[in-house]
């Protein structure tokens, strides 16, 4: 098999759809995104990436309509991050509720989401009508890629389907924000600083 690269937003929500996975641009990097309410195919990241099954897969949503079905306990604060960083570099953790399969949380009981400011991805979402679970399109512990090629140096012929959504204008990670506590904590630094939440927020993180 040798994967597809195309930059049509219903051939890659057909992939997912079918169970497939499919590289995907993001502002960051590129994410490994398969259907985030498909056990297998969420299973199938862990495999190819070599990813620890204990680790958590967050998941890309269109925005917080989206969170809202598959979250629960949602505090004013992510809505309030959310108008603010939305689409953007923050990923949020908030209380799961059960229509997020296990594998996709590693088993706890909240789970990462963030709406990525991408045009091509952000179509994606929405054509699946379904969240992606898509950690970094690399392999486990390797660089995160920010071009087509350094994805397909690690996937070629190992995944169906890679969009080209061309170089990453952020080339950084997500800044990861735990919303489950008070105050939010930073669990990852990443495009998005603790200063920046602040002044635009009012909210304080530890």
């Amino acid at each position: 098999m040798k994967t597809s690269v195309t930059k049509d937003i219903n051939t890659a929500a057909g992939v997912i759809l079918s169970g497939g996975l499919c590289a995907v641009p993001t502002e960051t990097v590129y994410g490994l995104a398969a259907n985030g309410l498909d056990s297998s195919a969420v299973q199938k990241i862990y495999d190819v990436k070599g990813r620890p099954e204990t680790k958590p897969i967050s998941l890309l949503v269109s925005g917080m309509a989206d969170v809202e079905k598959f979250c629960e306990d949602i505090p004013d604060t992510a809505y309030l991050m959310a108008e603010k960083f939305w689409p953007g570099p923050l990923t949020m953790i908030l209380k799961k509720n059960p229509s997020v399969p296990e594998i996709v949380t590693a088993g706890g009981d909240t789970v990462g989401v963030r709406c990525p400011d991408h045009g091509l991805t952000l179509g994606i979402i929405r054509a699946a009508g379904a969240p992606l679970a898509a950690p970094s399109a690399n392999i486990s512990g390797c660089p995160s890629p920010k071009n087509l090629r350094s994805v397909l140096d690690y996937f070629d012929g190992k995944i169906e389907c890679a969009v080209d959504g061309g170089e990453c204008a952020v080339g950084i990670e997500s800044t990861i924000v735990d919303m489950t506590v008070t105050p939010p904590k930073v669990l990852r630094p990443g495009g998005l600083s603790r200063e920046r939440i602040f002044d635009e927020t009012g909210i304080g993180t530890v």
